[in-house]
């Protein structure tokens, strides 16, 4: 096997076994605050399956500000989430979630994602299955699957949930494809934490191999992964996604994206180094990045599309 992404450099000898090591360090449920604490709260699956939804297409801005909008959304959908968004008609239902603002998503835009959630389960009867209806297992990885999902999800008549519907709905930005460059952060966090089982992530989903995932690519990733060469490119998007998820298969080819939820917390807890006067002497993967050329770019585990 090759240990140089398409195109890419070539990752430091021993990178290996330090991220496993920085992967079990983390792999608990409470080895940092994230938005799928709140999906573990409920314990039948179809409620994990739309409350993640929800929380994982939420999952942009500061950390406290986004557990904060995820709460009055669960306060909306009630003990039952699956069942509110089986029964939802906007006109009847739609007011309380009209009233919330999560940065530039409005209520409006809510209203419309829970009837969007609410024709994929009267359809397919669960996401996963409107997913798996699009999916082709036999592609390397989930991209045409994430199309075919968005082109599908935002075909839905938008007009019993917006009266009028702007000339692009704001619906349409939790339903980002691949084809337009997008990384689609969210809805790779989606599919991690639906398909992946452990200590942190859920395992809710059989249709979809651990394998062919795709790391969800925030600022952190982007930043990590650029420092330890698991990437060439500087402008975050699905290429550099598809590469660092390379990349993170030479440690691991049936379950790479495992190396995520580690990544993003090292460097949200800026242990990392970066910006920091002391630089990387707390860091857990120190010795591993290059030493010049740590830049910016994407955005934090809890923005992007």
């Amino acid at each position: 096997m090759s240990t140089r992404g398409e195109g890419g450099r070539r990752p430091a000898s021993g990178l290996g076994p330090a991220l496993d090591r920085l992967y079990h360090s983390y792999n608990h449920e409470d080895s940092a605050q994230d938005p799928i604490q709140l999906v573990r709260r409920f314990s039948r699956p179809d409620d994990q399956e739309i409350v993640g939804f929800l929380a994982s297409g939420l999952a942009f801005g500061r950390v406290a500000s986004v557990l904060q909008s995820i709460e009055r959304v669960l306060a909306v959908l009630g003990p039952s989430p699956a069942r509110f968004v089986r029964q939802f008609d906007p006109a009847s239902h739609g007011a309380p979630l009209s009233r919330i603002v999560h940065r530039w998503t409005r209520g409006p835009d809510l209203v419309a994602l829970v009837w969007v959630l609410a024709r994929m389960l009267r359809e397919a009867g669960s996401i996963e299955q409107f997913f798996a209806d699009g999916d082709d297992a036999s592609t390397p990885d989930v991209g045409p699957g994430l199309e075919s999902f968005s082109k599908r999800a935002l075909a839905f008549d938008l007009q019993p949930a917006y009266g009028r519907v702007p000339a692009k709905p704001g619906v349409c930005y939790f339903f980002p494809k691949p084809s337009s460059g997008s990384g689609c952060k969210r809805l790779n966090l989606y599919l991690r934490w639906m398909v992946r089982a452990d200590r942190v992530d859920l395992g809710l989903w059989r249709a979809v191999s651990r394998s062919r995932l795709i790391v969800p690519l925030d600022v952190h990733v982007v930043r990590l992964g650029q420092c330890l060469r698991l990437t060439r490119y500087r402008s975050p998007g699905w290429r550099m996604a598809e590469e660092i998820t390379r990349s993170l298969r030479q440690f691991d080819p049936v379950d790479p994206v495992r190396y995520d939820f580690a990544l993003c917390h090292v460097g949200m807890r800026d242990e990392c180094g970066f910006r920091r006067p002391q630089g990387d002497g707390r860091c857990p993967l120190r010795g591993f990045c290059r030493p010049k050329g740590k830049v910016h770019g994407g955005r934090r585990r809890t923005e992007g599309a």
